[in-house]
């Protein structure tokens, strides 16, 4: 889908990208690619303050041109006067971990009993999902075994793939190198880890989770064009480009239910104050502080963005 509004979501095709490394692939369908060339800085960076205590933002999105060569000499100007960096610690899944949960989590990672997608899916939203993985692989049963919101991650990831985009440019891990080779102090906070995601994968409603499937087929449909005007809007910095892209109902739909659903949408609650008392926290104590966070969740109704200005903190938009 166009962007992941909750960690279920995201962790969930994180977890699919890398079983999608332990099987054999079918090579994507070929379409017309992203082309991005030449060194990309995104946009500016945000500038948060009070007293001579000084936030700067950096705003990141997913997905990015796969080839992409990022680089923000704004950014590294920064890190120069910068105390510390303030960055979210990822959900990490190696291939390891992937297959011991392919092993210990099967049943909630795959349909048993002899079930396959067809048997679970509404038989409209089945049909869509079958007419979308006939464009990238010659398997009619591909990815039948999966349960559906997994099944719908490793389809999209095939999508993504063929116009150019990836979720694996992880921006994030590029700036705490930056930070590194600037001898600055990293502060990583860690708000959840994978069993939290997977305990919200055991509660997740099978009407909700329909819908975000239905939310990934709409992206796979009709969404690629949007995502890769995202990601050159975001590579050129042109953030307004960005807020002018509407979702698509059905990923409205899927947010809407997720943020909604015990175990996802404390997840996503719990991300956002997390993220909001850090900032506040650095801004209190003073010092110069980078924090690295998700474009949507910046500069979304009710986002970061909103939360500080409600506290009083002057913000200066790049």
């Amino acid at each position: 889908m166009s962007r992941w509004s909750s960690l279920l979501v995201s962790a969930t095709g994180l977890l699919a990208c890398h079983l999608a490394l332990a099987r054999v692939e079918d090579p994507p369908a070929k379409v017309d690619e992203i082309i991005v060339s030449g060194e990309r800085a995104g946009p500016g960076l945000w500038h948060v303050q009070k007293g001579a205590a000084q936030l700067w933002i950096f705003a990141t999105v997913s997905p990015l041109p796969k080839d992409m060569t990022w680089r923000s000499k704004q950014l590294e100007k920064i890190l120069d006067g910068t105390d510390q960096v303030l960055v979210a610690k990822p959900v990490e899944i190696g291939i390891a971990r992937a297959l011991w949960l392919l092993v210990t989590q099967r049943d909630l990672l795959m349909l048993g009993h002899g079930k396959k997608l067809k048997d679970v899916m509404p038989a409209d939203l089945h049909a869509r999902f079958a007419a979308q993985r006939a464009k990238f692989t010659k398997d009619a049963d591909k990815w039948e075994k999966f349960r559906p919101i997994i099944a719908a991650a490793f389809l999209e990831e095939d999508a993504l793939h063929a116009v150019g985009l990836s979720t694996r440019l992880d921006l994030a891990d590029e700036v705490r190198s930056l930070a590194r080779k600037h001898h600055v102090r990293i502060e990583e906070f860690k708000f959840a880890g994978l069993h939290d995601v997977l305990d919200a994968l055991k509660t997740l409603p099978p009407a909700t989770e329909q819908k975000c499937v239905a939310a990934s087929l709409a992206t796979i449909e009709t969404g690629m064009p949007r995502l890769i005007d995202r990601a050159q809007a975001w590579a050129t910095g042109d953030v307004q480009r960005i807020q002018s892209l509407p979702e698509s109902a059905e990923v409205a739909q899927c947010r809407a239910a997720i943020t909604v659903e015990p175990g996802a949408g404390d997840l996503y609650t719990l991300l956002r104050q997390t993220w909001v008392n850090n900032m506040a926290r650095h801004l209190e104590t003073g010092g110069v502080t980078l924090a690295v966070v998700s474009m949507d969740m910046l500069i979304e109704s009710g986002g970061f963005l909103d939360a500080l200005r409600s506290r009083g903190y002057t913000i200066d938009s790049p």
